[in-house]
């Protein structure tokens, strides 16, 4: 299994132009896509065994940036 991070500008590579727009104008959208970066840097650095992690805390941190993800995406589809 591949520990690849899940750059926004990957996942979203269309809008990645939206999503510098709306980080410059929509503060609940840069928090989001500020809380999702630190969350998503944290899992890969915990999935590359750089910091040593339970498998179920590496899981529940797993959902929450996928719960970040979708509210991302959905004001990225209504913007």
């Amino acid at each position: 299994m591949g520990h690849t991070p899940h750059e926004l500008h990957e996942d979203f590579p269309s809008a990645a132009d939206k999503i510098h727009a709306l980080k410059a104008r929509d503060q609940h959208f840069a928090k989001l896509a500020n809380a999702y970066h630190e969350l998503n840097r944290a899992v890969h650095r915990m999935e590359s065994g750089v910091e040593p992690v339970a498998d179920q805390t590496l899981e529940e941190l797993k959902k929450k940036r996928v719960e970040l993800k979708d509210r991302i995406e959905q004001i990225l589809s209504r913007a």
